[in-house]
């Protein structure tokens, strides 16, 4: 679930639960929005748990002019966090 499906889930419920007064035999609208809200709340949390310690390798080479005589060029990696 991406973090948008999770957020329409949460405001999906809420609406459900909070907004509407409408009797529907055999479901209970609250009930379903109250899930809807818990799902889309736990759909954020494991977004932000899996993606948000994303880190993005960087790799920068410095040549300036031509090697010397075949001579490796310098390559730094970096760790970025976002």
């Amino acid at each position: 679930m991406r973090l948008g499906t999770a957020i329409v889930l949460l405001a999906l419920g809420a609406i459900l639960t909070f907004a509407l007064e409408v009797d529907v035999s055999g479901v209970d609208l609250q009930v379903v929005g109250w899930i809807l809200m818990i799902v889309g709340a736990l759909g954020i949390v494991l977004e932000m748990a899996v993606w948000g310690p994303r880190q993005r390798r960087v790799t920068r080479t410095d040549a300036h002019g031509d090697p010397a005589g075949g001579a490796p060029v310098r390559r730094s990696t970096t760790e970025e966090t976002y």
